[in-house]
């Protein structure tokens, strides 16, 4: 891969194409856009020259493996608390009336 020549400035920063506005603001979803584009591109181009080198029947050390699938978690332990699942606090409701009535 090759660097850019021109640094990309911070978020913050005036934006490189002149617009006046913050770089965030004008130019930084685009360019990530694009960085995520050539990203891709480079995968791909890898594992289609993985995947020719695995038919000619040729080992190398030097290719990455594919990353293996993300980890599938067992599911969330279910409790047989019943006042868990009442309130999203975990706390049981209160249906009594207050101490005091009246605004004195």
């Amino acid at each position: 891969m090759t660097a850019a020549t021109t640094a990309k400035p911070g978020r913050n920063e005036p934006c490189y194409c002149g617009s006046g506005k913050k770089y965030k603001q004008c130019c930084l979803a685009k360019d990530e856009a694009d960085a995520a584009a050539r990203r891709a591109a480079a995968q791909a181009a890898l594992a289609v020259e993985a995947a020719g080198s695995a038919e000619e029947g040729s080992e190398t050390a030097d290719v990455p493996a594919a990353r293996p699938a993300a980890p599938t978690h067992a599911p969330k332990h279910q409790t047989h608390q019943p006042w868990k699942a009442t309130t999203s606090r975990g706390f049981a409701p209160k249906n009594r009336t207050p101490r005091k009535a009246g605004g004195s």
